[in-house]
């Protein structure tokens, strides 16, 4: 069977991460048959599944966040008897300040020689203390850094089993389905202490056994799960006739059934109007999670609670739903999932995702009559999109997200994490901090937003980064032939070429469109 080179690209760039460096051969391997290359993952439902020692459940981790906040407040009343002042607790290890974000992207060339030159020491340095404003006051010793708390080791724990696993795996299409349906069903890990520590386990329970599956079962787990009614709010969410709602004078609180209806499912301009987001509201109201004291059921567990929703039968785009209680609002959901404008809304959100901004019209109505003939079988639709045409022929002009890019840069070098630490700090340089968007419309996805010359620059700054500190050891050359081989542009293959240096050549590569677009 002949190989193609061009169509290898495709595969490993468009669907998955990028080939691997080293001996994985990838590129070789999705030639001979790129198609099957890439739909191989979708054959093996069980790899989406992410298990790995120390990882733990939702309500284990809202029990440790509960022991641990009981710890802290006991910790500050023990200090405020004693009339000392508690230390406040570290900061987030994988947060830390940025660099300087403002300089362009003009002679990429010349700008990664300059910053090779910066780093190294000079013929005659000075000793240190010479570089000091006055050798006569060092600076202060830095304090010994505070250890991380559970909440921290759990999230980096966390991020370090999914970059691990994106990194590995062979094609990587099924790791690109999990970070999009994340996003799309996304929390904010900023949102507080259980967000922060719920958000790993809330891919793992909610995203990953579903990502094959039908997109019902991913949104009832989804909207069920713990770390996204904290997010948007639904414990606090009282029917006002409902007898907590009538002891504690509260009310509604739309959060929840909005981004349901508006990014989950039917999308805006849906069908649906703001009496349709108080009556899924109203439905909705008792999905909560059992808290520290576990009255309602084991602590940071799902529960419905009968006391805190609105009695009665409503009314949901032209249908009503008899007061079954839980059961209620599951039909609701079900039927939301089946709705046309879910499925038009879904997949060209989908279409949008993998193969181009503007996505085309003949591919979106394909994979959107999939998902409805289907009854939302995403591996239905997945397949639909590697067998269409148009995902082939498309040409790779999609900016590859920070995420993605950090990640093919990672596969390409042959470089297994084994801190997150380098990871997350960038991400958060690059403006896309794990699990955590600014808000609840996730990470953009359009070319747009990642490609402005700021952000260029900082990735320019990451890669001349990786290429001071790897690129003795590596011949930039040989990994062109790993991630593009013949179908690696003229002018790239000519810049790798010229470079003044290995870590030039280097920087260079992974700032190329073979490295970038997707």
């Amino acid at each position: 069977m002949a190989r193609d080179s061009q169509a290898a690209l495709v595969a490993l760039n468009r669907f998955g991460f990028g080939a691997r460096g080293g001996a994985s051969g990838d590129l070789i391997n999705a030639a001979s048959d790129p198609r099957g290359f890439v739909k191989a993952e979708l054959a093996r439902p069980n790899g989406v599944l992410l298990e790995a020692p120390g990882l733990q459940s939702t309500p284990q981790l809202g029990q440790a966040v509960f022991a641990y906040q009981d710890q802290v407040k006991q910790a500050r009343e023990a200090a405020a008897k004693a009339g000392a002042t508690p230390e406040a607790p570290p900061a987030p290890a994988d947060q830390k300040p940025g660099l300087r974000r403002n300089l362009s992207l003009n002679a990429a060339a010349s700008e990664i020689a300059g910053q090779m030159a910066d780093s190294k020491p000079a013929d005659n340095a000075a000793k240190p203390d010479a570089m000091q404003p006055s050798a006569a006051a060092p600076p202060a010793a830095k304090p010994a850094p505070q250890p991380l708390n559970v909440i921290q080791k759990t999230f980096r724990a966390e991020a370090l089993a999914r970059l691990q696993r994106a990194t590995l795996v062979e094609c990587g299409f099924t790791e690109r389905l999990v970070a999009f349906w994340s996003n799309h069903f996304c929390i904010a890990a900023t949102k507080g202490e259980l967000a922060r520590i719920w958000a790993g386990a809330f891919e793992r329970e909610a995203i990953r056994p579903h990502v094959l599956g039908r997109f019902a079962d991913m949104l009832k787990a989804v909207e069920q799960h713990p770390a996204m009614l904290f997010f948007l709010d639904n414990q606090q969410s009282l029917g006002p006739d409902s007898r907590a709602g009538q002891n504690r004078k509260r009310g509604l609180n739309e959060n929840l059934a909005r981004e349901i209806m508006e990014l989950h499912t039917l999308g805006v301009g849906g069908g649906y109007t703001q009496e349709d987001v108080t009556s899924l509201a109203r439905i909705i109201t008792g999905w909560t999670f059992a808290g520290r004291q576990g009255q309602l059921g084991t602590p940071g567990s799902f529960v419905f609670n009968v006391n805190a929703h609105q009695p009665g039968p409503h009314t949901l785009l032209g249908k009503t739903y008899e007061p079954t209680g839980l059961a209620q609002g599951e039909a609701a959901l079900a039927d939301i999932a089946r709705h046309p404008s879910t499925a038009n809304f879904i997949a060209t959100k989908f279409v949008r995702h993998f193969v181009a901004d503007d996505p085309p019209p003949a591919l979106v109505a394909r994979l959107r009559d999939v998902f409805a003939r289907t009854d939302g079988d995403l591996k239905a639709m997945a397949t639909a999109l590697v067998d269409s045409d148009e995902a082939w022929r498309a040409p790779l002009t999609k900016m590859r997200s920070p995420y993605d890019f950090l990640i093919a840069s990672g596969r390409l070098l042959a470089r297994v994490p084994e801190d997150p630490g380098f990871y997350l700090n960038n991400l958060n340089l690059l403006g896309q901090p794990l699990w955590s968007p600014a808000g609840p419309n996730g990470f953009p996805d359009t070319s747009a937003a990642w490609a402005a010359p700021e952000g260029m620059k900082l990735r320019l700054d990451i890669a001349a980064q990786m290429g001071a500190r790897l690129g003795n050891n590596i011949d930039p050359l040989d990994l062109l032939e790993f991630a593009a081989a013949d179908a690696a542009s003229i002018e790239t293959r000519r810049t790798i070429e010229r470079a003044e240096s290995r870590q030039q050549a280097l920087a260079l590569l992974l700032m190329s469109p073979e490295m970038q677009r997707r």
